[in-house]
């Protein structure tokens, strides 16, 4: 296995697991305003249930999330600035 190789399969890998960890916030998100409706006509079992996991599993997936992004857009930065000095050489 080449090394371009196993870096594009490593890429492949944590692109696939940010975009497995966007849709879990999503759901999460979407879970949170089904918990709220429930909570406004006095069913509190599912708000108790997002106060239990916001801490241990919410928080750290949401900030996977933006931290990827900001990764994301650092390296996309990066190689246009890369490019655009090897373009003037």
């Amino acid at each position: 296995m080449t090394k371009e190789n196993s870096q594009n399969n490593l890429k492949q890998i944590i692109d696939n697991l940010l975009i497995i960890n966007l849709f879990t916030v999503i759901f999460f998100a979407i879970f949170f305003g089904f918990a709220i409706i429930m909570q406004l006509n006095g069913i509190s079992i599912f708000i108790n249930f997002i106060q239990i996991i916001w801490n241990p599993l919410i928080v750290p997936l949401i900030t996977i999330l933006i931290i990827g992004a900001l990764v994301n857009g650092f390296n996309s930065w990066w190689r246009r600035k890369l490019l655009s000095q090897e373009e003037d050489i």
